[in-house]
């Protein structure tokens, strides 16, 4: 190429000699850059030059463990080059049931979980979007936060699932410090009372030889009680009437009534257990108590998950010298007791009211918005 253009030189006026030298100079500046560019194994581009690093691998081997019921811990694999950029973790989290996934750019979707690297194990805690005994999906991504302000992200990771816990101990002892509150002055009883279908009662007699058996607990209640579907018992209620401190009329379960006396259920032989409060989107509450025989199976399960009530000090149920007995006024009890109990301990008779289905709390689901009787570890 040079060869022919210093030949082509022979035959030119001056002027055309100078075009072709500056031409000579244009193409050798441009060679040399090109010959540079490919050396240093890159070529040029416009602006500042960017030094473009690997991409980040996608986390993968997510480990979920210490579940409860407002918290988790999770941990993944990574390589150690990715480690030492990373910025930040970006957890999609999903409620299970049909919902589908949403997979998020890290600014879309503020209730996803964006937070800044941590050595993993990494510590999940919030009530506000934890709820218990709710399953759930998770998968992460990781990212490093660049000099504009944007993130280069990983891949997702693999989704794995987990249910969250019962509540603790911890969180049933604040739902009690919460029924405390409204308890308002004590009333004196003098028996339990379960009422039931005719149905029922027949069933007892004649299948059951006249004992009633514990049934599995129901759902109703707070979402996150740690007896809901678990514990076995009998149900009864023990509230009076104001005006005549005997057991009301009307019942919402059945027009057959059994009635036993207080000492029978609630005596030096068993033990006294807080287990939920509630509201059923009403002005009135609802405190489920447990009575479990010392040493029974339901003591042993209620002892290791609820608080141990005082028997002879306490806002919600009481017993005192010579037979007395006191319960709440402003709170709807429902006493669970955890073991058989025959029908020759009390009297059946029955009710001269109404059957008021309206007020049945079976499977009743816990008002959600309700201050007075939510906490904040879970809903």
């Amino acid at each position: 190429m040079w060869w022919a253009l210093k030949a082509r030189l022979i035959y030119t006026s001056k002027k055309e000699e100078n075009n072709i030298i500056g031409m000579m100079h244009k193409l050798s500046h441009v060679g040399n850059r090109i010959h540079n560019s490919f050396t240093a194994g890159m070529l040029p581009s416009p602006g500042k030059d960017k030094v473009m690093e690997s991409p980040l691998s996608a986390p993968h081997g997510i480990q979920i463990n210490d579940i409860t019921c407002d918290s988790f811990r999770v941990s993944w694999e990574m390589p150690p080059y990715d480690i030492q950029r990373i910025t930040h973790y970006f957890i999609d989290l999903n409620k299970t049931g049909g919902q589908k996934e949403n997979k998020f750019k890290h600014r879309d979707v503020p209730t996803k979980l964006v937070a800044k690297a941590v050595a993993l194990p990494m510590t999940v805690r919030g009530h506000w979007f934890l709820s218990p005994r709710t399953e759930y999906t998770l998968a992460v991504q990781t990212a490093v936060k660049r000099s504009d302000g944007e993130y280069s992200v990983s891949g997702w990771s693999e989704t794995v699932s987990f249910c969250t816990g019962d509540y603790a101990i911890e969180q049933v002892k604040q739902l009690q410090e919460k029924a405390e509150g409204i308890a308002g002055r004590m009333l004196p009883f003098q028996v339990f009372y379960r009422n039931q279908t005719e149905e029922y009662f027949q069933h007892v007699r004649e299948k059951w030889g006249g004992v009633m058996f514990p049934s599995l607990k129901d759902q109703s209640g707070s979402h996150g009680s740690p007896i809901s579907g678990t514990l076995n018992g009998v149900f009864f209620s023990c509230n009076t009437e104001f005006n005549t401190g005997l057991p009301p009329h009307d019942s919402p379960y059945g027009r057959w009534r059994v009635t036993v006396p207080a000492e029978n259920l609630f005596n030096e032989g068993t033990h006294l257990y807080f287990a939920d409060f509630y509201c059923m989107y009403t002005a009135y509450h609802y405190v489920v108590l447990v009575l479990a025989p010392r040493g029974s199976q339901g003591d042993a399960y209620c002892s290791a998950r609820l608080p141990l009530l005082d028997p002879h000090s306490n806002p919600f149920l009481t017993r005192g010298e010579q037979g007395k007995y006191w319960h709440a006024q402003d709170l709807i009890l429902e006493v669970i007791y955890t073991e058989p109990v025959p029908l020759r301990l009390g009297q059946l008779a029955e009710i001269k009211g109404h059957q008021l289905m309206s007020l049945s709390t079976t499977n009743a689901k816990k008002d959600p918005s309700c201050k007075v009787c939510n906490i904040s570890g879970g809903h």
